[in-house]
């Protein structure tokens, strides 16, 4: 089990930034590969970012440059910076992990084993 806690969501302007958490008991360094995820009703899941063991990152195209994801192994959480925030960045933000070595860490995948309840982001214009 790799129980996940987000926070950090909030309402925001247009341009804003937020810093999301997920704090897990497990070790993060030893976690093949941990993301975050966005979700908004009635539209598909869709992967942020990735970081794998090796501190390697993956962002979906469309979010590279404005949002950052990292990890602290000490404090055993994962985080999300976001930049230059839009309305279209309201979503409810959803953090995952997945155990499986020999798995891609990368935004494309959904198939996750472990995921958070997720923390909501809305930004106004």
């Amino acid at each position: 089990q790799v129980p996940l806690v987000e926070s950090g969501g909030g309402s925001v302007q247009d341009g804003g930034s937020l810093r999301l958490s997920c704090k897990t008991s497990a070790f993060t360094h030893n976690v093949p590969c941990m993301g975050w995820f966005r979700q908004v009703p009635g539209k598909e899941r869709e992967g942020v970012a990735t970081i794998d063991i090796n501190d390697r990152t993956n962002y979906a195209d469309s979010l590279k440059g404005r949002f950052t994801v990292s990890k602290d192994n000490a404090q055993k959480t994962l985080y999300l910076q976001m930049d230059s925030l839009k309305p279209e960045d309201t979503a409810t933000y959803v953090c995952a992990a997945d155990l499986r070595p020999w798995t891609a860490c990368n935004t494309k995948r959904s198939d996750f084993a472990y995921w958070g309840q997720g923390t909501q982001v809305v930004v106004s214009s």
